[in-house]
């Protein structure tokens, strides 16, 4: 599905209204993109694009020169005006606090590249001249333990809304906007595929955190009494949707797997080290499955919907580069 699709149904508008004149997003294709860089410098080098960027993940230097130097530059202005608007608050209220971490959240399906994404836009603002400490969580950590999804039954529903501690995420990001210090963020291990117990990354007080996780953006049943239900996406201040075809998400995923199965799943402590010692046509017939029951499905019911709640939508093309992009009109 593409970001057209997203555009309102014209059926009851005069047929010479065009769509995008109702759509909340301007768009623009990579090239147009890419010329709201101006002057920000490339602080990174093509090595370093090489370590941050995910198996399967072409990132390269021209992507990031096309595509994130622009978006760096467009947080720059959004964690400016936060700064401002805090200390303009903080004197209109006669308050003392201090300001808090600005907050990115990072959607979008399995496969589609958040991590890559993730990792070069922490390293690209922490290089800004005023040198901010930006930090990098994953819900992974949030997820409940195997000993317990397995208790309920819940393995085939990994990465689906209900197989998270919402509790424990929502108590976390209140944490980090409250500016409370050495907040603590649970472990996970992709190759036992599970929460490590008693492990945790300390997060203290950083200028900005990045949040990424395939349900960052997910709403919940708004409830009958009125009463206030805190969403994960209540504490972002900008928030980004990575998206791809369908098509596309399934053939990266499907070449990930075969791709993991000749390196990560070759290791004995690997949860999928079993997929290694399989024929190719049965490891692919797996991953197939494991597309199509679980991913695809959550794909459908969980992450898709959530894209028109993005600011910024990132659409990749067949080459897993960004080819067009989407930014929340205000």
């Amino acid at each position: 599905m593409t970001l057209a699709a997203q555009d309102i149904e014209m059926a009851d508008l005069p047929d010479n209204l065009q769509k995008r004149d109702y759509s909340p997003y301007h768009f623009f294709s990579a090239e147009e993109w890419s010329r709201f860089r101006a002057d920000t410098p490339m602080t990174l080098t093509a090595d370093e694009v090489q370590r941050l960027r995910s198996l399967n993940d072409p990132v390269d230097l021209g992507e990031v020169r096309q595509i994130y130097l622009s978006l760096s530059r467009l947080l720059s202005t959004h964690v400016e005006s936060s700064q401002m608007l805090f200390e303009q608050r903080k004197r209109f209220l006669s308050m003392s606090e201090t300001k808090t971490p600005f907050v990115i959240g990072i959607a979008g399906s399995v496969a589609v590249g958040k991590s890559t994404t993730a990792r070069i836009l922490a390293q690209l603002l922490s290089r800004w001249p005023s040198s901010p400490k930006v930090d990098l969580v994953t819900t992974d950590g949030f997820l409940y333990p195997n000993a317990v999804l397995q208790r309920e039954n819940m393995m085939d529903r990994k990465g689906f809304p209900e197989s998270y501690d919402v509790g424990a995420l929502l108590r976390f990001l209140s944490a980090i906007k409250a500016g409370q210090p050495n907040v603590r963020a649970p472990s996970y291990s992709h190759m036992t595929y599970d929460v490590l117990p008693d492990q945790y990354t300390v997060i203290d007080r950083p200028d900005i955190l990045i949040f990424e996780g395939i349900n960052v953006l997910q709403s919940r049943n708004l409830p009958a009494d009125g009463k206030i239900v805190p969403m994960v996406s209540d504490f972002f201040d900008f928030s980004i949707y990575i998206d791809a075809e369908e098509s596309l998400i399934h053939s990266w995923y499907v070449n990930r797997f075969m791709r993991l199965r000749e390196t990560a799943f070759k290791n004995p402590e690997s949860y999928f080290h079993r997929y290694a010692t399989i024929s190719e046509d049965a490891a692919r017939a797996i991953a197939e499955g494991l597309w199509h029951n679980i991913n695809l499905k959550n794909l459908h019911q969980n992450i898709l919907p959530t894209r028109p709640r993005a600011d910024l939508i990132l659409q990749k093309g067949p080459n897993h580069l960004t080819e067009k992009v989407a930014l929340r009109k205000l």
